[in-house]
């Protein structure tokens, strides 16, 4: 299969666990078949992007995940923040910055409390 079949399959495989779904869900969410799903996750075939294109924004994945693998990944607690901050609207991260600001500013205080 071609380089990019595993970064994507891997990709599918690890949005779809992460958001606690079956591949029938996912399968069922995009209106394909549930081989469709389980080809992708295994390398096999050629995704067409009127599957691909659902299939991504479903699953939340970040494209740079399938088109540069090599990327180091980030951690949860990170990817978490982006999640929710992707979900604002524009009004909503507007607040949020000086509120965001404020607590790392705290946070990163050689003073400040630790937290773990």
């Amino acid at each position: 299969m071609p380089d990019y079949s595993h970064p994507l399959g891997d990709a599918v495989r690890r949005a779809r666990m992460k958001l606690d779904l079956t591949q029938s869900e996912v399968a069922e969410s995009i209106d394909v078949d549930v081989r469709t799903v389980l080809n992708i996750e295994n390398c096999k075939g050629n995704p067409k992007m009127e599957v691909l294109y659902p299939l991504v924004r479903v699953l939340k994945i970040d494209a740079k995940e399938i088109f540069y693998p090599e990327m180091q990944r980030e951690g949860p607690a990170i990817s978490q923040l982006r999640l929710l901050i992707e979900d604002c609207s524009e009004k909503e991260a507007a607040a949020m910055i000086p509120v965001l600001k404020s607590v790392l500013a705290a946070l990163r205080d050689k003073n400040a409390i630790t937290i773990e």
